[in-house]
């Protein structure tokens, strides 16, 4: 009897089932787990929010002030404490089988995952009945492809707050013209949420385009109208106004200076606005494509809710940014969400060619640098190849890699599923966003299990907090410092307890130590005669900072 070809028994044999698109409730909640869990823990606070924010709440849960957020024992008025309250709710829940750091930063994947699950639910609701599991998963899908967003999302940082507030004051939102009381009162709340969160900027960028749609949009300009909007003022200012005045209950100082510096620019607002729409180009990459094929499609339907509100909420959220400032990349996260909104409105309408480009665009370019991952993974774990090792060793001297399962099956999974999406997905006009954030996850996901030990040997603060706290003196009183960023003092009192008070020249007698931070080719202020250096540490192969630490001589 005549066996059968190999080739013809490949052919013959059943084929895995294609996967139906849009993505169901539960793939699409695997894709946003599988984004937002790498990289939230394993790892200390890293230089700058996140640092910051840790300390922040570190310094709650040791004073048992939840009022008045504090750096290293002084006040740090940057923004509202609401993030900093979720923060320290995750750490007492959970501190008792994580490090405080990483119970802390659990809070920002319930954030994230929040905003995903509202922008699911405010882009459903604005579609036809037709469209809306379509455009639900493609809003969700496209934040989490947004390329800004990768590393933010797995911070401790306040914004994300406010990307889940927005997302919630969104999806209340587009209920206002049926359920006015209820939806108002959502909203009220969701933009209470965001000024406790970073101040006024997003709420009254979110108010404004919602006061506006209810002037131009015909579907809202009636009776229900005017209670969605009295619902909102009603529910808005108590909750906005309630940690102000309990701040300035107990320091009226305090209030004046929280909110000199929530109405103050940094900046002018031309410049600011070439930075943000400079870095936009990356930052919000595809949404702002998408975004803008989104509005073409439905450039006669303007005045719907659907497209006029998510477009005046990023025309006057850019605004606020550019007139407030500082031109950091982290404040464009207030862009994300209509973004992804608008978008969700062009997906179904995207051309094939567009399409297609977009989708093997993603395709690509995840598995080339995901596969750069792999590369440099098994170059440390294995020597191979040795140019690469030398590199990775060069970077971070002293690191040791050590091989661990979980890490290491999670990132394999991630890569064997992300295959499974690329192969077997049926064609789709919401293919493209789900395989570009299947890509995303991809990457962020290999990135946050295999290099993240060898990131954090050089990103962290632990070793050089640590080597400082070892060469004080006993009885050693003050220390000032010198060029000491703030991240640089939060970490520094996180983990070791170290205090500084900036230096004064007017009194250069006042602590008997001093803290210079400086580049290392060059000790930038040294404090000269009358003076001896007790350390000088840095972070494993940072090429950057050095902390030199000084006593005065008797």
């Amino acid at each position: 009897m005549q066996k059968a070809a190999p080739a013809a028994f490949l052919f013959s044999a059943p084929m895995l089932p294609r996967i139906k698109l849009p993505p169901s409730q539960a793939l699409l909640a695997l894709i946003a787990l599988a984004y937002v869990l790498p990289g939230l823990v394993n790892h200390a606070p890293w230089k700058s929010f996140d640092a910051v924010t840790i300390e922040v709440v570190h310094q709650m849960s040791l004073s048992g002030d939840w009022l008045v957020p504090r750096v290293a024992g002084r006040p740090w008025l940057a923004d509202p404490p609401l993030y900093y309250w979720l923060g320290l709710a995750f750490a007492k829940l959970f501190g008792a089988v994580l490090p405080f750091y990483d119970a802390v930063r659990l809070a920002s994947g319930a954030l994230v995952l929040g905003a995903l699950w509202a922008l699911r639910l405010a882009a459903r609701e604005a579609s036809a009945p037709e469209e809306r599991a379509a455009a639900g998963a493609s809003a969700a899908l496209v934040l989490i492809g947004s390329v800004g967003l990768m590393v933010h999302a797995h911070e401790a940082v306040t914004d994300l707050a406010t990307l889940a507030a927005s997302a919630a004051a969104f999806a209340f939102l587009a209920r206002a013209g049926r359920l006015p009381i209820a939806s108002g009162i959502g909203f009220g709340a969701a933009l209470g949420a965001a000024f406790l969160s970073t101040g006024p900027a997003a709420p009254a960028a979110l108010g404004a385009a919602a006061l506006l749609a209810h002037l131009v949009c015909d579907a809202w300009r009636t009776r229900r109208g005017l209670l969605f909007l009295a619902a909102t003022v009603l529910v808005f200012v108590p909750i906005a106004a309630s940690w102000p005045l309990a701040l300035g209950h107990h320091s009226a100082g305090m209030l004046a200076e929280w909110w000199s510096g929530q109405v103050t620019p940094e900046g002018g607002f031309w410049s600011n606005l070439e930075y943000f729409l400079g870095i936009a180009g990356w930052f919000a990459w595809p949404g702002w494509a998408l975004a803008l094929w989104g509005l073409w499609a439905r450039r006669w339907r303007w005045r719907e809710p659907q497209v006029f509100v998510p477009l005046a909420a990023f025309v006057f959220s850019l605004a606020a940014i550019a007139y407030l400032g500082p031109p950091q990349d982290i404040n464009a996260i207030a862009l994300l969400s209509p973004l992804a909104l608008l978008s969700a409105q062009g997906i179904g309408t995207l051309r094939r060619g567009a399409a297609n480009a977009l989708d093997w665009f993603g395709v690509m370019t995840f598995a080339f640098f995901a596969g750069l991952v792999w590369l440099g993974y098994v170059a440390m774990m294995l020597g191979v190849p040795p140019r690469i090792a030398h590199n990775f060793a060069k970077l971070a001297p002293g690191f040791e890699p050590r091989f661990a399962v979980l890490p290491f099956g999670v990132a394999l999974a991630l890569s064997l599923g992300w295959l499974v999406l690329v192969i077997f997905t049926a064609p789709s006009p919401t293919r493209s966003v789900t395989r570009w954030a299947a890509g995303a996850t991809l990457l962020w996901g290999t990135f946050a299990t295999l290099w993240l030990p060898w990131v954090d040997y050089q990103k962290s603060y632990r070793s050089v907090a640590l080597a400082l706290k070892a060469k004080l003196p006993a009885g050693a009183g003050c220390i000032e410092a010198r060029d000491l960023g703030v991240p640089q003092r939060a970490a520094l009192s996180y983990h070791a307890g170290i205090r500084t008070q900036p230096y004064r020249a007017s009194d250069p007698d006042a602590c008997r130590l001093l803290l210079v931070v400086g580049s290392p080719d060059r000790e930038a202020h040294a404090p000269g005669a009358g003076w001896r250096k007790i350390a000088d540490v840095g972070r494993p192969g940072d090429r950057n900072e050095r902390f030199r630490l000084y006593e005065r001589l008797r």
